[in-house]
């Protein structure tokens, strides 16, 4: 429903309602003057303003009836507008509706054409794509095989190389295993051999003294220290070796040293220390103490002899294992040199022992050449003076010498220029050597010589 339809149906709502009105008053009039019923001059003029109002209501309805005349021509006009301005639309919409139709069948058309030359191109990429295809995959087999047969050759000889160098590096391990187990059994049997040299007590005593005396050798010289030497004035029991250390007067006081090897004792002591038997292993070091401390009194009885002697002694073990075991047992060092005035010494410890000797050795020949260097410097000190004189008067005659060339080079120069400064020189040097006898290449030598 339109806003004229609206505003017609208000007006006639409004026509009704004064109609109405207008019927009820003057139904109310009626109804009054029968109530009166005399008073005629107030009834007409009711009458007359009913009347009025009447006409005013009837002119109202006129000018409301064009109104809404008016209204509805102009609805009917814009209707037919409207419906004009409908139906043009209608109109456009059939025509668009006709050309998206003519659209749809031209895009329909054009699609179906694309899809045959999409699917004609797709048909050929198709027979390309599987010509190359196959071409690829049968020169793919072709250099697979190639590859496989290469890489098969390749395999077998790398594996042959392999087995053989593997083979080869067995072959020479085995070799060396043979080898080893002859070098184990040559071992073996010197172990045996050792075992029996050791076994034997002498036999101990001559291995001690034989590395002794290598030590010795290697440190000392042949003068420097003696071998089963009688240490004790009227004595004779020969300590193994003595050393000599020199003094400023008289004969070099002599160091002995004597090499033990008590074996038994140190077997016993290491195979209770593999036993675990703690038992054992206290008993067999009180042995080897004891044993240790007996032998320490044989050289202190034996070999020290003082003056003769030093006032101590060296016992050699020729184990690191054996004397680091009689160092470590506590106070066996403090009562052998406390007691018996001997020391104890391994094969490395003798060495740094014989080093610190020989530093002795060289300390008292720079002694001894010390006072021969004194009375050189005395000699030299009474000879300065007469040096000195001589000195002075070579000085003296080199001074006159120099005066007299002086003189000579001065005034016999002078003289000599006095004569000749009224005759010219040659100008070409080389033709005045020749006539006085001289040789060019010898005065320029001499001129470059006091240059």
């Amino acid at each position: 429903m339109s806003a004229i339809d609206i505003v017609l149906v208000v007006i006639a709502l409004v026509a009704v309602g004064v109609a109405v009105a207008c019927a009820l008053q003057l139904k109310g009039l009626r109804a009054e003057l029968r109530e009166r019923g005399g008073n005629e001059a107030e009834t007409l003029a009711a009458l007359e303003q009913a009347n009025s109002t009447l006409d005013a209501l009837n002119v109202a309805l006129a000018e409301t009836r064009r109104t809404a005349n008016a209204i509805a021509q102009q609805q009917a006009t814009d209707a037919a507008v409207e419906q004009q301005r409908y139906l043009t639309i209608a109109r456009e919409f059939s025509q668009a509706g006709d050309r998206m139709d003519d659209l749809r069948r031209e895009t329909a058309q054009q699609l179906g054409a694309n899809r045959e030359g999409i699917e004609h191109r797709l048909d050929k990429v198709r027979e390309t794509v599987d010509a190359q295809l196959g071409a690829i995959r049968k020169d793919n087999n072709v250099q697979l095989d190639q590859m496989r047969a290469t890489v098969d050759e390749k395999l077998s000889r790398t594996l042959n190389d392999r087995l053989s160098a593997s083979f080869k590096q067995v072959s020479d391990q085995l070799e060396a295993v043979y080898k080893g187990l002859g070098d184990m059994q040559s071992i073996a049997t010197g172990v045996g051999d050792l075992k029996r040299v050791l076994g034997n007590v002498k036999a101990r005593g001559i291995l001690g003294e034989v590395q002794l005396g290598a030590i010795l050798a290697d440190i000392l010289t042949p003068d420097q220290y003696l071998e089963n030497v009688a240490t004790k004035p009227g004595a004779s029991e020969r300590v193994e070796f003595a050393v000599k250390l020199p003094v400023d007067e008289g004969d070099p006081v002599l160091l002995p040293i004597d090499s033990k090897f008590p074996g038994d004792a140190y077997e016993h002591l290491l195979d209770a220390q593999e036993s675990g038997d703690a038992e054992a292993v206290a008993a067999a070091r009180k042995t080897l103490d004891a044993m240790v401390k007996r032998e320490a009194k044989d050289i202190c009885e034996k070999y020290l002899s003082v003056p003769a002697t030093t006032n101590f002694g060296i016992l050699f073990v020729p184990f690191e294992g054996l004397y680091a075991e009689v160092v470590s047992r506590p106070g066996l060092i403090e009562t052998l040199g406390r007691d018996y005035h001997v020391n104890v010494a391994g094969p490395s410890t003798m060495a740094a022992i014989l080093n610190s000797l020989q530093m002795s050795y060289q300390t008292f020949k720079l002694q001894k050449r010390t006072d021969d260097v004194l009375r050189v410097l005395s000699a030299v000190k009474a000879e300065l003076p007469r040096y000195q004189a001589a000195l002075r008067r070579a000085q003296q005659q080199i001074e006159t010498a120099g005066k007299t060339v002086e003189g000579i080079i001065t005034t016999r120069t002078n003289v000599m220029e006095r004569k000749l400064k009224d005759i010219d020189a040659l100008e070409d040097v080389r033709e005045a050597d020749e006539i006085l006898g001289l040789e060019s290449a010898g005065l320029l030598a001499g001129q470059e010589d006091e240059d």
